[in-house]
């Protein structure tokens, strides 16, 4: 029999994968094939999305990307036995897009059948608990301090010392929360995972539950992802019944089990507190801290809430220590990270490396610059609240520290490119509108400031007093940075002022301001 593996993640989904595995069904019936057609998760080449793999004796041939009505051509071709085709890119593994990178996080994506317990297993899965369980808390507290992982989601905070401060509770009901709210422009890192290999995270959640003495866990996703939904809510079921949730997990006497619950839509309630407000029922609304959630977080109890790719990062850790995650990485960032590049990009799509590759490797080299094939003007990193880069800047070794060294943000890992076309006074009236929109409105600088950016926005591209309303602007954005609840609003400044010091001449700056930025 021979094995063609066509992806299920959401991207391959909307250019025409569902279509093409049914043509592949239609074929091998009318052909009489011995074909056995496994779904399976993204590699994150969406350019060559949807991608055939065929399993052949030299490993899994891949052809990409495929169209349904071309299927019959490829078959002629010799696909099944991976003979040459002019889509196709020879035996994935070896593709250099994909050979290149580090995967860690993401090294069963594209590969294993998400909704299967056994294919997990035989890739790997549950070794790190199985770790886990023998070692028990103190011993897995000490590996994740030791491995260096900080948050991906965005703040970078060290995972090890917030799993600490929960598992120093007295004894009492925990809970871990993850928080798969995600967001940010032109990230979907989380998204496939939880489409093709979510087992890894509900593993790494169940590891965190037995360090800290958590018996309950919840994943809060956004609600546009209703494949996610589908695949987590199965993939949750099966490990129950082969028994790696439940009141006896492994038959260890640890008690740990889960579910999925959809947010409704607010770009807020990725931030921590707001999510355990909508998590409980109510509306999402930041919480002042403290109390931190460590101490009082999901209905008053202390809480672990990681996101995704942290929580995901954490099984290999358990399975091949501390220590061999720590050695990839520079400085305090550590192990690796999913970078995806989105935007006017040419190879657009998810690429796990370590902590240290700069970012013009990242758009020249890896991404193969834009899409339009004009030159690249500015990427912006880490979100829509993230700062816009240059190409004076595309030398800056993707670091938390060294992006805040030139007042940046990794974020969640995502970059959007631009090209020369892009008018940055518009990119920078966007991030105050954005903010403005999605306010929860509990504090005055957001709700107003964000309101007042926009006006003065619309001043200085309407040449109103252009030098004194960028005055106030940059004072507004030191208010909004300094002054807000949370990291909407003062995160809000960062593309803004990054716009205004590294394109001023987009905002009609007079001769003496664009000497200054200079």
């Amino acid at each position: 029999m021979t094995r063609i593996f066509i992806s299920r993640d959401s991207g391959a989904l909307c250019v025409g994968a569902e279509a093409v595995a049914k043509k592949f069904r239609d074929e091998a019936k009318d052909r009489g094939l011995d074909v056995e057609i496994v779904r399976t998760g993204s590699r994150g080449m969406y350019w060559l999305e949807p991608l055939i793999e065929v399993e052949t004796p030299e490993g899994r041939v891949g052809y990409g990307p495929v169209k349904a009505s071309k299927v019959g051509d490829l078959i002629d071709a010799g696909m099944l036995d991976g003979k040459p085709h002019e889509t196709c890119i020879g035996v994935v593994d070896e593709y250099p897009w994909i050979k290149n990178q580090t995967r860690l996080t993401f090294a069963r994506c594209g590969i294993i059948d998400p909704r299967s317990v056994e294919d997990y297993q035989a890739h790997g899965g549950y070794e790190g608990l199985k770790k886990a369980i023998e070692g028990g808390p103190k011993t897995i507290l000490e590996e994740v301090l030791t491995s260096g992982l900080r948050g991906r989601g965005g703040a970078g905070f060290p995972t090890g010392i917030k799993w600490r401060t929960v598992s120093e509770t007295p004894p009492q009901q925990k809970y871990i929360v993850c928080n798969a709210d995600e967001g940010d422009s032109g990230t979907f890192a989380d998204r496939m995972i939880m489409e093709g290999d979510p087992l890894v995270l509900i593993e790494g959640m169940t590891i965190a539950g037995i360090a800290v003495g958590a018996t309950y866990g919840y994943i809060y996703l956004r609600s546009e992802y209703p494949h996610a939904f589908e695949t987590l809510n199965i993939a949750i079921e099966e490990a129950r019944k082969a028994g790696f949730l439940g009141d006896n997990v492994m038959g260890s006497g640890y008690a740990y089990d889960m579910e999925v619950r959809l947010g409704a839509g607010a770009y807020v309630c990725g931030e921590e507190t707001s999510l355990l407000d909508s998590l409980e029922g109510k509306r999402g609304e930041v919480r002042a801290k403290p109390p931190l959630p460590a101490h009082v977080g999901l209905f008053g109890q202390p809480t672990i809430i990681n996101n995704v790719l942290s929580l995901a990062s954490v099984p290999i850790i358990m399975d091949r220590g501390g220590e061999f995650y720590r050695d990839f990485g520079m400085g305090k960032s550590r192990g690796t990270m999913p970078i995806q590049l989105a935007g006017n990009i040419k190879h657009g799509g998810l690429y796990e490396t370590a902590f240290g590759i700069t970012l013009g490797e990242l758009v020249d080299e890896i991404g193969g610059g834009t899409y339009s094939g004009r030159p690249v003007r500015a990427v912006q990193v880490g979100g829509p609240l993230g700062a816009y880069m240059p190409r004076a800047l595309f030398d800056t070794p993707f670091d938390y520290e060294a992006f805040t060294a030139v007042d940046g943000l990794i974020g969640h890992g995502g970059i959007v490119v631009f090209d020369d076309t892009v008018d940055m006074a518009q990119q920078a009236r966007f991030a105050m509108e954005f903010c403005a929109v999605e306010s929860c409105g509990k504090c005055t600088p957001c709700r107003i400031g964000s309101a007042r950016g926009m006006e003065l926005m619309d001043k200085i591209m309407a040449d109103q007093d252009r030098e004194s309303n960028l005055a106030v602007l940059e004072d507004l954005c030191d208010t909004m940075k300094w002054g807000s609840l949370c990291a909407l609003g003062g995160f809000t400044p960062y593309p803004v002022m990054s716009a205004l010091t590294h394109f001023p001449e987009d905002f009609g700056a007079t001769k003496k301001r664009l000497e200054a930025a200079e």
